[in-house]
């Protein structure tokens, strides 16, 4: 069954599919995406829009080129403000990134996004379509990933002693540790001592 996510779908390259499980298994939602590399920040912001609407699925699926070639999901990290606020859109729905061989020579521009551990397995590059000088990229998704056993750890906030949280962030030195620093490295600092505070 096609979904439809937003007033502004005409903006962006996208389809969005429900597969509907059978009984106790669960729906499945997927969504199949190309963004053009020149695509404009309106475009930019409905896909994303549309991401988050379609993130409170249980179980998701997205993939697609995204043309993102200055993303480093290593790291986390990325150059440029569009692919930055592409990174924060991903995060912000909890999404796992699974692709790991560059799709087109040693960029990573096609993505399998999931929400869900264990939904999509067996990721594979096959040969290129056609004149294209991008690979195929094959998958299984794993329809009893309901029972599959997280392996991720979530921290439990209801316990957390906010107060040594506060005083161990309060304890670094921000004036010296961010002075001449740059948005993104200001960002990574502050997200090193805040997780580290939080261990």
């Amino acid at each position: 069954m096609e979904l439809c996510l937003g007033m502004d779908e005409e903006l962006t390259e996208s389809l969005w599919v429900r597969i509907k499980g059978r009984a106790g298994a669960g729906d499945i939602t997927v969504g199949v995406c190309y963004r053009p590399p020149d695509q404009g920040d309106r475009a930019d912001e409905a896909l994303c829009r549309q991401i988050g609407a379609a993130s409170h699925s249980q179980a998701l699926v997205l993939m697609g080129d995204f043309n993102h070639p200055n993303i480093c999901w290593k790291d986390n990290a990325a150059e440029r403000k569009q692919s930055r606020k592409f990174l924060e859109c991903v995060d912000d729905s909890f999404f796992r990134q699974v692709m790991e061989e560059p799709t087109k020579r040693v960029t990573v521009l096609d993505l399998v996004l999931t929400n869900k551990e264990g939904l999509v397995g067996d990721v594979k590059l096959k040969g290129s379509l056609g004149c294209s000088d991008l690979k195929m990229v094959e998958l299984r998704i794993l329809r009893a990933a309901r029972r599959a056993c997280s392996k991720l750890t979530t921290l439990d906030f209801r316990r957390a002693d906010f107060g040594l949280f506060r005083d161990l962030l309060g304890r670094v030195p921000w004036d010296k540790a961010l002075e001449g620093r740059g948005a993104q490295d200001s960002w990574l600092i502050f997200k090193g001592h805040l997780l580290q505070a939080q261990e």
